[in-house]
C-alpha cells in the first residue's frame, strides 16, 4: 500500500470528504413541498410526527408550508399548511422550545404579506422565504424588505430558472444581492439541470451573492433522479444552506431526500435515525396515495424542461400507465 504524506494532495482532499463545514445549514421542507401533493392537508399527527424528528435529527430549519393569501386560494379546498396561521403553528410546536428554526414560503403576488406575517416577536417562525418568477423579483424584493424589518431571515427562491435568460438572471442576481436577504435560493423547479449546468449556476450565484456578504442555498427536484447529485455538487462549491425532504417527499419527482443529506454531511450533530423512523411510519404509508417520487412522465417533463403539472395530471387519469401515449402529448405540444 502506498504511503500518503501529511502534505499529500490524496490526503487533503480526503480529509474534506471526511470533515465537514460547520456553517452549512439543512431546512427540511417535507411539509411544505410534500404539501403541492394533497393540497396542504395534513393530519396533526404528520405535522408534529415530521417536527419532532427534525428537533431530534438536529436540522436547522423545518418549513411549516405557505402564507397564502385567503382571498385567493379557499381554505374549504386548501389545509392549514397552505396558510400557517400563527394558532395552527403553535398548536404543532408550542413556543418551539427547541434548536430548530421554523420557516414559512410566501409565494410573490399570492400572499397579504403585510398583515399575515406578523411581526417577529409576536411570532414563532424565524425565517420567510419568498419565491418569485424572474418577472416578479421588484415585488419579490418588497415581501422580503418587510420580512426584514419584522425581524425575520429572509431567502429569495428564484424559481424555473432553467427557463430565465441569462442577461435577466444577471441582472435579477445583481438586484437581489443589494437588498436586505439573507440567502439566495438556485432552484431546479423542473428538475432538468445537469451537474454542468449546476456549478455554472451555482458559481454565478455565489460571484453576485458573496460580493455583498449573501449565503446561497441548493433546493433541487429529482425528475431526472439527479437531486442529490446536484446538491452534493452545490456543497462543493459552496452553497451553505440545503434544502431536503424526508423521503424526498414534495410536488411531483419531490426532492432531494433528507436522510440522504445527513448522511453525507457528516456533522456530528445530524441524527439519522429519527428521520428514519419519521420515515417508516409517518411519511412512506401517504406514498399510496400521494404519488410523488421519480416516475417516467416526471421525467419526461423533466428532460423537456417543464412543469411536472402535465405529468402530475396524467398520473392522476386511467391512461397512467401509457408512457408512450404521454411522451407523445408533451413532444407534439413542445
Amino acid at each position: 500500500m502506498t504511503e500518503l504524506k501529511k502534505d499529500s494532495p490524496n490526503i487533503n482532499a480526503a480529509g474534506r470528504w471526511i470533515s465537514y463545514r460547520e456553517e452549512i445549514k439543512v431546512l427540511d421542507c417535507t411539509i411544505r413541498d410534500g404539501g403541492l401533493m394533497n393540497n396542504h392537508n395534513f393530519d396533526d399527527k404528520i405535522l408534529k410526527a415530521v417536527y419532532n424528528a427534525n428537533v431530534d435529527a438536529g436540522v436547522d430549519y423545518m418549513e411549516m408550508g405557505y402564507k397564502a393569501s385567503k382571498r385567493i386560494f379557499s381554505p374549504d379546498e386548501y389545509g392549514a399548511w397552505k396558510f400557517c396561521t400563527e394558532d395552527d403553528i403553535r398548536k404543532i410546536v408550542g413556543d418551539n422550545d427547541s434548536q430548530l428554526k421554523l420557516s414559512a414560503m410566501a409565494d410573490t403576488e399570492r400572499t397579504d404579506y403585510k398583515t399575515d406575517i406578523l411581526p417577529k416577536e409576536q411570532s414563532v417562525l424565524d425565517m420567510i422565504r419568498t419565491a418569485t418568477y424572474i418577472h416578479q423579483i421588484p415585488t419579490a424584493i418588497e415581501i422580503v424588505q418587510d420580512a426584514h424589518d419584522k425581524g425575520y431571515e429572509t431567502t429569495i427562491n428564484i424559481m424555473a430558472v432553467s427557463t430565465v435568460q441569462e442577461y435577466e438572471l444577471d441582472k435579477a442576481l445583481e438586484f437581489i444581492a443589494q437588498s436586505n436577504v439573507d440567502y439566495i435560493y438556485l432552484v431546479d423547479s423542473f428538475g432538468s439541470l445537469y451537474s454542468e449546468q449546476i456549478h455554472y449556476l451555482m458559481q454565478k450565484y455565489l460571484k453576485y451573492a458573496l460580493e455583498t456578504g449573501k449565503q446561497v442555498g441548493m433546493h433541487a427536484h429529482n425528475n431526472q433522479q439527479l437531486a442529490y447529485a446536484n446538491t452534493i455538487e452545490s456543497i462543493i462549491l459552496g452553497a451553505n444552506i440545503l434544502d431536503g425532504s424526508m423521503a424526498g417527499l414534495g410536488r411531483g419527482a419531490g426532492n432531494c431526500p433528507t436522510e440522504l443529506l445527513l448522511g453525507f454531511l457528516h456533522n456530528p450533530k445530524f441524527k439519522l435515525r429519527p428521520v428514519l423512523e419519521c420515515i417508516q411510519k409517518y411519511i412512506e404509508p401517504m406514498r399510496k396515495d400521494l404519488l410523488w417520487g421519480y416516475d417516467v412522465p416526471y421525467m419526461i417533463t423533466g428532460l423537456l424542461n417543464q412543469h411536472p403539472r402535465p405529468a402530475i395530471k396524467f398520473n392522476q387519469t386511467p391512461d397512467r400507465g401509457d408512457l408512450v401515449k404521454f411522451f407523445d402529448q408533451m413532444i407534439e405540444e413542445d
